[in-house]
């Protein structure tokens, strides 16, 4: 195991964080950015990744270094080759087939004693553990060291909440069709959804214990850590909060830790296109013009289905940035895009093909809509920067977040799906037209009443969230409360290192 680089001259006393992320882009980059928060407030951060993952932000390792700032990226040998899994393979977004996720999350569980035995090797002993809630196995390793133990949700809790609500009430118990619609039970909101639409985690068979695993890891936690905001959901937090009768810790958006176009440009991984090319085309067009179409890093759009994406697009006669993932492109894709179309709308249309630097994009005057899967990264920097959004959801908690954006917030337009896809398998995905997506811009960049009103809502909540994240604000009261919560042994934690 290796670390990244060593930390010189550290007082004893600062305060030690240790933050394990799920090896999964909407995962790994909100929890990043949680721990350039927290360092940047004088806490001493062990994030913990492996080789693989490491390469991908490297930018964000050399940043935090010319920043000074306390924190260490600490590489673990990640023991693919044991459960069967190619070489590299150590993210979400690279396991080959569904049929190895079981064993990718296998070989994340044997994580457990390499990480024990840096933490006891450490110089300064862990205040507390703040672990991805897709690892159970942090709560033995919490445990063994006795330290506190939180878990981070890179999901809002409306949707939290929801999926308790559903699972208290047994809901389930009287469906006998997933696709029949319900009413989600103990809302203030009439939330109508399916259990297609809402399934839970790890629901799919062959899941049980882990499932069963995940929720007696949540239940022993010492508190909950969640990427939203007061201004956003208060009374779901409140709520949620309640009903897991622990403290819940919302300090996000966290991305907004990040304001300039240098970094933001390189968060996540390497970007596919020069950020000064990006902004100059940005740049060009008029303010609040842009459609910005994005799907994540897990959706996989199949290449009729691109197809008709660009064809709607084009026939909004709206200028767009369309982002294409490398795993979406094929021979079909790139000559239909090569033998006309790229250069049809070449006026108004920028395609990005990989990796996209997402909140730059977003945060730029040009954007005025924003066509999304309803992960929750995408969603709320959407909300953070002020955008409206067409809500297209694929799977897991996205419809849940959809109906927050399209019910509760008033900012979204839904392009009508309903029954979601499965995860890693875009034959199962609902098809989508052009008419469709091209009624759907339609009404996303309305200039009307209704329109209008729909973006002053989404600008409103932008500015909240940003009147969060400033000092004062309720997400920064709560990250120096956590901080503060967890500090104040720090003497006993350090006395345990001669036990």
């Amino acid at each position: 195991m290796t670390n990244q680089f060593a930390m010189n001259g550290l007082s004893d006393q600062k305060p030690h964080f240790v933050l394990v992320p799920l090896m999964a882009q909407g995962h790994m980059i909100p929890m990043i950015d949680l721990a350039l928060l927290l360092a940047k407030r004088g806490v001493l951060v062990s994030l913990i990744t492996t080789p693989f993952n490491a390469s991908r932000i490297q930018t964000t390792i050399n940043h935090a270094k010319e920043c000074c700032l306390p924190i260490q990226f600490v590489e673990l040998p990640f023991p693919g080759a044991e459960l069967g899994l190619p070489d590299g393979c150590e993210n979400l977004d690279v396991v080959p087939t569904m049929d190895l996720m079981v064993n990718f999350f296998q070989a994340i569980a044997l994580l457990q004693k390499p990480l024990e035995l840096y933490l006891k090797e450490h110089v300064s002993y862990p205040n507390c553990i703040i672990s991805d809630f897709c690892h159970p196995w942090t709560n033995k390793v919490a445990s063994n060291l006795q330290v506190p133990r939180l878990i981070f949700f890179s999901i809002c809790c409306f949707t939290l909440l929801c999926d308790h609500n559903i699972s208290k009430y047994k809901v389930y118990d009287d469906i006998t069709d997933e696709n029949e619609p319900f009413i989600v039970p103990g809302l203030t909101e009439k939330i109508k959804v399916t259990k297609a639409q809402a399934p839970g985690f790890f629901s799919a068979p062959g899941w049980e214990e882990f499932a069963k695993e995940l929720r007696e890891a949540e239940m022993a936690a010492d508190g909950i850590v969640v990427n939203s905001f007061d201004g956003l959901e208060a009374l779901h937090i409140e709520s949620y909060q309640n009903a897991m009768g622990k403290k819940v810790w919302t300090v996000g958006p966290l991305f907004f830790y990040h304001k300039d176009a240098s970094y933001t440009a390189t968060r996540g991984d390497k970007a596919t296109i020069d950020a000064n090319r990006c902004l100059g085309w940005l740049d060009s067009m008029k303010p609040k013009s842009v459609v910005y179409v994005s799907f994540g890093s897990l959706t996989h759009v199949k290449p009729t289905q691109l197809m008709e994406i660009g064809l709607g697009l084009e026939a909004s006669n709206q200028p767009f940035v369309w982002v294409i993932k490398n795993i979406e492109k094929s021979q079909a894709v790139d000559e239909w895009l090569s033998e006309g179309f790229e250069e049809r709308v070449s006026a108004r249309g920028l395609l990005i093909k990989g990796w996209a630097p997402q909140v730059m994009i977003l945060s730029h005057p040009a954007v005025g809509g924003f066509i999304t899967h309803c992960g929750w990264n995408s969603t709320i920097e959407g909300i953070t920067t002020g955008i409206p959004m067409v809500t297209w959801p694929q799977f897991g908690d996205q419809f849940l977040n959809e109906r927050l954006v399209v019910d509760v917030l008033n900012s979204g337009v839904p392009i009508g799906v309903k029954e979601p896809g499965m995860f890693g398998d875009d034959n199962r995905v609902p098809f989508v037209g052009r008419d469709d997506v091209e009624k759907a811009v339609s009404m996303l960049m309305d200039e009307g009443k209704e329109g209008q009103a729909r973006k002053e809502r989404a600008k409103i909540l932008g500015k909240k969230a940003v009147e969060a994240m400033k000092e004062g604000g309720s997400s920064h009261a709560n990250m120096t409360h956590m901080i503060e919560y967890f500090s104040i042994n720090v003497e006993k934690s350090m006395a345990q290192v001669a036990l």
